[in-house]
């Protein structure tokens, strides 16, 4: 089991949690010591984690959805924007409403999630916030134009919370998977002989990072972006 330090007693807020990396991410804080509460459109039911319905690109979910955390659980000091959906389609083909509903969630979905944590962690001097970004974010990528787009804007969300929060006691950090083994990415699996390492990565490789990044030994670490790529992308 992947093992931190101070994630004890902490609340920690994880969306898009009801399955793949969401859901991983969600265990390994938990097995941290993390009370953890599962967001998701249809609430997880995961033994040990509180499971909340939530739509992140709803303004008025996420604030449901934090009334009902807060209730239960406590202030919210840990947040992981994991929530996201990855369309692939090619560029002339991308409607504009898929274009906006990609953004809405990947993108203007995390802005809802962390406005509305940002101010219980400003009282608690203490708050980690890890965004879920993507190497195509980075490098953009065919067929996956919106999905790109969101995710450099998610990035970048990210360093703009470190700038404006550090001196809070509160961190922002991005990590940037590429071809992760998750039921999304099966029909990726032909890929892996152009990844250097020789094969995709795991869901505790993902989750490994992002305790460390809600961790007491990231204090120090802000405004980053951290890749997990097997070396598809080294910048």
């Amino acid at each position: 089991m992947i093992r931190v330090e101070g994630l004890e007693g902490r609340v920690a807020v994880v969306t898009g949690a009801g399955r793949g990396i969401g859901l991983r991410i969600a265990e390994v804080l938990a097995a941290n010591g993390a009370q953890v509460a599962s967001l998701d459109l249809t609430a997880p039911d995961r033994a040990g984690m509180l499971g909340v319905e939530c739509d992140v690109s709803d303004e008025g979910s996420v604030d449901a959805a934090f009334d009902a955390v807060e209730a239960q659980l406590g202030t919210v000091s840990v947040l992981v924007l994991n929530a996201g959906i990855l369309p692939l389609v090619a560029f002339e083909e991308t409607s504009t409403a898929l274009w906006e509903r990609t953004l809405s969630i990947n993108l203007t979905g995390a802005f809802f999630t962390v406005r509305r944590a940002i101010p219980g962690m400003r009282k608690l001097g203490y708050g980690r916030i890890v965004a879920m970004g993507a190497a195509a974010g980075k490098s953009g990528g065919a067929h996956s134009a919106a999905f790109a787009a969101s995710k450099a804007g998610l990035m970048t969300l990210a360093k703009s919370i470190a700038s404006e929060y550090a001196g809070e006691g509160i961190t922002a950090n991005a990590v940037a998977p590429a071809l992760i083994a998750t039921d999304e990415m099966a029909g990726t699996r032909d890929l892996v002989g152009r990844i250097p390492v020789g094969r995709m990565g795991t869901t505790d490789e993902v989750a490994a990072a992002v305790a460390y990044l809600c961790s007491a030994h990231a204090g120090y670490v802000t405004g980053e972006i951290l890749d997990i790529n097997g070396g598809t992308l080294i910048d």
